[in-house]
């Protein structure tokens, strides 16, 4: 009987402490109020880290390792008070002692400055625990957190590329830096107006009178969880990797990594003739890339609209032009000759993505083997054509070092024959610059190379105020989707505008891929272009459309296997990011330049259309039909992850990681003043000593509290 009666109690107790924990989480659930948005994060290179970390939470973190253990989740974030910044004297308040450290300023984006940053930084963690940017952009001028110089560690390294002490001379004249700064506390992105009000409400209400009081009453404050695993440099991080993976399996860091993607217009031979592997050095190329990602401070947000997806849309249309427009290989005066597409990925990180494919071109590994191609040889590249960053579209100028002058000029004349011909009607004069003043793009990897390889770029003089940031967006290039639901996979005559007014975006990128379209016609058949047809603005609409505002697209759908799902209803994320992290705009881009630069079989059934190069794509009218490609991917990951031994503070190569984290979030919620914490605490330790006392005192006494009495006096 006694032990069922110790058993019930048992499971009474345990019945009750589950209902007690039950309770905590709803209570803890009531304390808080969740916030959404985007955190920045940390990178790291040979020899730095950048970005945010929480650096309360490392010190919480770090109580958790013992030697050769693996690390282990935290609960911890950084906590401040909250405080609007409106004007710079709000500011000012924050930095002068303030009563109740530390705070969380709300900032908007034309406070956000280097400066304001560089001094909340100085003034450290015990002051200021947390930066909160809220989207409130209507005084902001300018954004860009890039460098003055971009990639300038990574490409030919010259003040005559780029003066960042000279404005006129750099490639991003508005550029702060921030990216490239470590901050020691999490800054924390709000882009939805509802949760940003939420926190100035909170603000109003508990924090915005009698400042002096501050310390003596609860204040609304906020928590953000952001804490980075990584530190120093990429070195350490990975040594640190390496060697817990050979013991439990953690990472504190990966490589930034992608895929590159290319395409020809005419299909390749096979490298094995009759069992035997052949190297066509006859082959020649005309190499023609633009770059695919973009950057930003914070987590998932960026379009890089004008930044980059500029010139993807003008190298996406060219690759559809030519390969409408060029007779079949044979025809042409030398059939050996071929255009090459390429898209590089992770160039925003030291060229990524050109770098590894200079290296593989150098060790005759590129196309991978797995495409049963011949390997291409620099040798067997006639020049480069590189589509850079067009802010400007209409002044744009052809860039290339001195030893290229006689390829440049000739170049320059073909496109100005088209560009300022009245039957176009285009009315550009594109204008040459032959000096060591290159833009920061992916022929730069080539040129560091060889300084005389035939790279020339186009790119236009620098306008973009929010050049690699979050506000690089559809705002930013005043992109309108015309969604005419007309079919955008044909030519069209060159008066046809499709409804678009003539100085809309999609007739922009018409025109300049027109031009730089009919001079490579040009060069590869050696006669001029008579005709009137010429890029259809509506594959710029669709195009623009799919990357800017949403993947639920006609274009995306075209290029996709019948009846696969639709795109999600956001544009693809063009963050290079990590291995297992989202490659959704490669994996778009591949579809999408296989789909436009490859030839219909009309012959060949949908059963018979399912080994490469073959591929059905469900095509403009979603009827399915099997076209012959010649897409494929390459590797964008830094030579210096794969060589043995790798110096990582040489800067032969890009050393970019990025940390791992455990989670991102934020949340509100009221914390009490110190008085208020000090108070319960002095409770508690009186309740603790009264507690013990009693206990003291009842077991002492336990013989006449609780004396067992005979049965019979019981009785």
């Amino acid at each position: 009987m006694e032990k069922r009666l110790n058993a019930a109690a048992i499971w009474l107790l345990m019945l009750l402490q589950a209902a007690n924990v039950a309770q905590g989480e709803r209570t803890r659930d009531k304390m808080y109020e969740p916030i959404l948005g985007a955190s920045c994060f940390r990178r790291l290179n040979g020899t730095h880290q950048t970005g945010c970390s929480c650096k309360l939470c490392l010190k919480i973190f770090s109580l958790h390792l013992k030697p050769y253990s693996v690390p282990k989740a935290t609960y911890s974030g950084s906590v401040g008070v909250l405080h609007l910044i409106n004007v710079q004297a709000d500011l000012e308040f924050l930095l002068a002692s303030p009563p109740s450290p530390p705070y969380a300023p709300l900032i908007p984006p034309h406070l956000f400055t280097r400066n304001n940053l560089m001094r909340l930084k100085e003034a450290g963690p015990k002051n200021i625990s947390v930066v909160l940017l809220i989207n409130k952009p209507d005084k902001m001028k300018q954004f860009s957190h890039e460098l003055n110089c971009p990639n300038q560690y990574g490409g030919l390294n010259s003040t005559e590329t780029c003066d960042a002490r000279n404005p006129a001379n750099s490639w991003n004249p508005w550029g702060t830096g921030l990216l490239h700064e470590d901050f020691p506390f999490p800054i924390y992105y709000i882009a939805d107006r509802k949760e940003f009000v939420k926190l100035e409400e909170c603000f109003e209400k508990f924090n915005n009178h009698d400042y002096e009081t501050h310390a003596l009453r609860s204040l609304c404050a906020v928590e953000v969880k952001s804490f980075m695993s990584a530190a120093v440099n990429t070195e350490v991080c990975m040594r640190r990797t390496n060697f817990i993976n050979n013991l439990g399996g953690s990472k504190y860091c990966d490589p930034l990594e992608g895929r590159n993607v290319f395409a020809t217009v005419y299909p390749r031979n096979d490298s094995l003739v009759d069992g035997v592997e052949t190297i066509h050095t006859n082959e020649k190329f005309i190499l023609v890339s633009s770059r695919l990602d973009t950057v930003s401070m914070f987590d998932g947000v960026g379009l890089g609209a004008m930044d980059s997806l500029m010139g993807l849309a003008v190298f996406t249309q060219v690759a559809d032009l030519l390969r409408q427009l060029l007779p079949p290989q044979s025809s042409l005066p030398d059939s050996r000759r071929n255009v090459l597409f390429v898209v590089f990925n992770g160039e925003s990180y030291d060229y990524i993505g050109s770098q590894r494919f200079v290296y593989d071109m150098e060790k005759l590994e590129f196309p991978p083997p797995s495409t049963d191609k011949p390997p291409i040889a620099f040798d067997n590249i006639e020049f480069m054509l590189d589509i850079g960053t067009l802010d400007d579209i209409a002044n744009i100028k052809l860039h290339a070092l001195t030893g290229t002058s006689g390829l440049a000029n000739k170049l320059l004349e073909q496109l100005n024959t088209y560009a300022k011909s009245p039957r176009y009607g285009f009315n550009l004069n594109i204008q040459s610059e032959l000096s060591a003043h290159i833009p920061p793009t992916s022929a730069q990897s080539f040129l560091r190379r060889d300084s005389k390889f035939p790279a020339l770029i186009l790119n236009a003089r620098p306008t973009n105020k929010y050049y690699h940031s979050i506000y690089d967006d559809v705002d930013n290039v005043d992109f309108k989707y015309a969604n005419t639901s007309q079919d955008f996979t044909q030519l069209t005559e060159v008066g046809d505008f499709k409804t678009l007014k003539a100085d809309s975006l999609q007739m922009k990128v018409r025109n300049v891929s027109t031009i730089v379209a009919l001079a490579l016609y040009q060069t590869l058949t050696g006669k001029e272009y008579t005709g009137t047809k010429v890029a259809n603005p509506l594959l710029a609409d669709e195009f623009l459309y799919c990357f800017l505002e949403s993947a639920d697209c006609p274009l995306f759908k075209a290029s996709s296997y019948p009846g696969s799902p639709n795109g999600i209803q956001l544009p693809p994320m063009r963050y290079i990011s990590v291995l297992g992290g989202s490659q959704e705009s490669s994996g778009w881009t591949y579809r999408v330049l296989g789909y436009l630069l490859s030839q219909q079989q009309p012959n060949v059934p949908k059963d018979n259309c399912s080994i490469l190069p073959l591929h059905y794509f469900a095509g403009y009218n979603n009827t399915g039909e099997c076209r012959l490609t010649t897409q494929n991917y390459s590797y964008a990951l830094s030579p210096a992850f794969i060589i043995d031994g790798y110096d990582w503070s040489s800067g032969q190569f890009s050393t970019w990681t990025e940390s791992t984290w455990s989670q991102f979030s934020a949340r509100i919620f009221l914390r009490p003043s110190s008085v208020h914490q000090i108070t319960t605490l002095s409770v508690g330790i009186v309740v603790l000593i009264i507690s013990f006392c009693l206990v003291y005192i009842i077991s002492s006494r336990s013989e006449v509290l609780f004396e067992d009495l005979p049965a019979s006096n019981a009785a």
